[in-house]
C-alpha cells in the first residue's frame, strides 16, 4: 500500500531532490530569503523547519553529546557546514520562543520568462512577527430573513446612541 508516501517529487530523482533541497536550505539560512518556484518553496518549507527544530533542541540540550548528535543530524540534511554552523550558533536563538512556522511563502505570480513558472519568495519569519490571528470557531449564522439590510440601516445600527446636546438652557 502507498499510504503516507506523497512527497513533492519536483520531477527529479530522489538523490537530485535531496541535493536540491539541501542547497536551497543552505541558501535560505545564509541569505534569509530566496526566490524560487512555488512548488520548490512548498517542498522546502517542511524540510527547513525540521532542521530548525533540531537547532532549537540542540540549544536547550542538557548534555553536549545530545547537541552534537542533533548538529550531525542537521548536517546529514543540509550538507553545507558553514550554513549549519550559522543556524546552530546564531539563528536558533531567533526562533527560540516560536513554536513553529519559521518560514513564510509569498506568491510572486508567473514571472519566469522561459516557462512562465509561478514564482515565490520564501523567507524566515522574524521573532517579533505574530502573524495573522486565527478566528475562534466558525462564523455565527445570522437568524432571520435571508435579505441583506440596506446600507443606510447598517450604518445607523453601527452609529453610537444619541448624544446629549451641550449647553441646553434649563427651564
Amino acid at each position: 500500500m502507498r499510504h503516507n508516501k506523497h512527497r513533492a517529487s519536483l520531477g527529479v530523482t530522489r538523490e537530485h531532490r535531496k541535493a536540491m533541497l539541501s542547497n536551497m536550505g543552505a541558501s535560505l539560512i545564509k541569505h534569509g530569503r530566496i526566490e524560487t518556484t512555488l512548488t520548490k518553496a512548498r517542498a522546502l518549507r517542511p524540510f527547513i523547519e525540521r532542521v530548525i527544530t533540531k537547532a532549537k533542541k540542540a540549544a536547550v540540550a542538557s548534555e553536549k553529546k545530545d547537541a552534537i548528535h542533533l548538529r550531525r543530524m542537521a548536517l546529514k540534511d543540509i550538507r553545507d557546514e558553514s550554513a549549519v554552523t550559522l543556524l546552530f550558533n546564531e539563528k536558533a536563538a531567533q526562533f527560540a520562543k516560536r513554536p513553529g512556522g519559521y518560514t513564510r511563502i509569498y506568491k510572486l505570480g508567473p514571472q519566469r520568462l522561459g516557462d512562465a513558472a509561478e514564482m515565490a519568495l520564501i523567507e524566515f519569519v522574524g521573532a517579533e512577527d505574530t502573524g495573522y490571528s486565527k478566528s475562534r470557531g466558525k462564523k455565527a449564522k445570522k437568524s432571520g430573513s435571508k435579505k441583506a439590510k440596506p446600507a443606510t440601516a447598517a450604518i445607523e445600527a453601527a452609529a453610537p446612541a444619541e448624544t446629549p446636546k451641550p449647553d441646553e438652557p434649563k427651564a
